[in-house]
């Protein structure tokens, strides 16, 4: 069945239900929460997504070894352990009595597969973004019908942290399906199956009855989780407003105070992990050189953008890290907004008449047509330019095609609040988020030696010290770490938000 296609399983009664207007506001018989979301899913792969809200919808079908629960502690989910013998091997007992949606159990050998097939570095051809997410990991193996052990190359003391974005599949199924297949399929473990997938329209689950429980216990409380694709803004809080769905994501801050003053509404926010900048070239003159950088960083009233265009929901940053993550450092030098500062430093430079663009998507005009202003305010002639978002990327993950752009209003996130999952690709040298084409050999050896040191006061040190050069090396712009903002319907119970961007509603009720 193509891409394009309805895909369909079981549940005549659903598959009708489907076919009628009804389905955009009248409830089904028995209970179902709705979320209106913003994306859909680009695959039901587990192995397969560069995308976080196409994982949000798949953790709803699948479980991994572990997970992080709303304050962000890794817990066991398949796994009901782990343990690290040495500074190379972790050892991994799983659960027993855990199900595949179409009644298989779970083994050893589920495990190893999974992991095998991303670290094969392919999926159907093309190259698999998960492969980065294990770093040295060599190899699994099978230590007993439901014990598994990964072993590493090198000491990597992030494992734990990077295991919940990897979900367990089935081997039996993935090798019936194939990876073509398990696109528009799924057979999971997770506390709902797949009943139907219109695409650009919704993604249909009920509650898969023999859930082991992951991590809490028990079966999901309803019967039915409906995920209907909503992109535009406007349309997703007007179906909040009117009851048609019970959680919306991204929440626009323009609608806050309408979603607040609504009596069947509450807004939820928490602190995010995505770390927003202007990714500034600095292989490019002027940028290539330090104070010009240091001096667009004063240019910038980051906390006037986070009160007026961001409802006062960010924390302003004068480095990589959110405030949450691991090695965090509080005491980095702030560049405060002062105009005039921009003008003395870029003369000292011996800049003048600077003249720049800032690219962004979309979703960032608004913002990047702010920072220009700023920058006028301080003598640069600057102006945003609006791009789609799968033509700017490539040009700015690409050396060659970004060498005649300026700056670009972009982010980073770092689900794992470990500093290598976004300064290993964001910030060394060669990364492959590295936009701004940063390079400097002193903060590479302390990111290596951090990424491999299992003594946890140490490599903390490693990485205060990087985020200490990297400040003054300021090859971005820093602004701000904002929360992610939910809608939510009063009917809906048993769910906050997590700063992971999961949205698991397996626990969750409608009033």
């Amino acid at each position: 069945m193509s891409m394009t296609s309805f895909v369909l399983r079981r549940r005549p009664l659903l598959a009708s239900l489907l076919t009628l207007p009804a389905l955009s506001r009248a409830r089904a018989a028995g209970s179902e929460i709705r979320v209106g979301f913003t994306q859909d899913a680009l695959t039901l792969d587990p192995a397969n997504p560069g995308n976080r809200d196409t994982e949000t919808i798949i953790r709803n079908m699948y479980d991994g070894l572990v997970a992080r629960d709303s304050a962000m502690q890794i817990v066991p989910q398949i796994a009901v352990s782990w343990t690290q013998t040495d500074p190379l091997t972790y050892e991994f007992p799983l659960r027993s009595g855990v199900r595949f949606h179409d009644g298989t159990p779970l083994t050893a050998d589920d495990v190893k597969f999974t992991i095998d097939r991303v670290l094969a570095g392919k999926i159907g051809g093309q190259t698999n973004p998960r492969r980065d997410l294990l770093g040295p990991l060599s190899h699994v193996d099978v230590t007993g019908p439901l014990a598994v052990r990964f072993v590493l190359a090198k000491p990597w003391p992030l494992l734990p942290a990077m295991l919940p974005f990897q979900e367990i599949v089935s081997k039996a199924f993935v090798e019936k399906a194939g990876d073509q297949g398990m696109v528009s399929q799924e057979n999971g473990t997770g506390p709902f199956k797949l009943v139907a997938w219109r695409h650009g329209d919704s993604i249909v689950m009920e509650r898969f009855d023999d859930y082991y429980g992951g991590d809490s216990g028990g079966p999901a409380r309803v019967d039915r989780l409906i995920y209907r694709i909503m992109p535009d803004n406007s349309a997703r809080v007007a179906a909040l407003l009117a009851g048609d769905v019970d959680l919306i994501n991204n929440l626009p801050v323009t609608a806050i105070r309408q979603v607040q003053a609504n009596e069947g509404t509450r807004v939820a926010a928490v602190n995010g992990t995505r770390t927003f900048f202007l990714s500034i070239n600095n292989a490019k003159p002027p940028f290539n050189d330090v104070r010009v950088r240091q001096a667009l960083n004063h240019a910038v009233d980051r906390k006037l953008i986070i009160a007026k265009l961001l409802n006062g929901l960010a924390v302003p940053l004068n480095g990589v890290l959110s405030p949450d993550a691991f090695g965090f450092d509080p005491t980095l030098p702030d560049y405060a907004y002062d105009p005039g500062q921009t003008k003395a430093m870029l003369a000292d430079a011996g800049v003048r008449d600077l003249q720049l663009t800032i690219d962004t998507d979309g979703s960032g005009k608004e913002i990047s047509e702010a920072i220009a202003s700023m920058f006028s305010r301080a003598g640069i002639d600057a102006k945003a330019r609006v791009w789609e978002t799968a033509v700017i990327v490539p040009i700015w993950r690409d050396p060659a095609k970004r060498q005649d752009h300026d700056l670009f209003y972009t982010s980073w996130g770092n689900a794992s609040l470990d500093p290598s999952d976004i300064m290993m690709p964001a910030i060394r040298t060669g990364g492959r988020g590295n936009t701004a084409g940063y390079a400097d050999p002193e903060v590479d050896k302390l990111l290596d030696d951090a990424e491999t040191e299992v003594d946890r006061e140490k490599r903390k040190a490693l990485y205060l010290q990087a985020q200490q050069i990297i400040n003054r090396d300021a090859p971005w712009v820093f602004l701000w770490l904002p929360q992610d903002i939910y809608g939510v319907s009063q009917r809906l119970k048993g769910w906050m938000p997590s700063p992971s961007g999961m949205i698991d509603l397996s626990r969750a009720t409608v009033a």
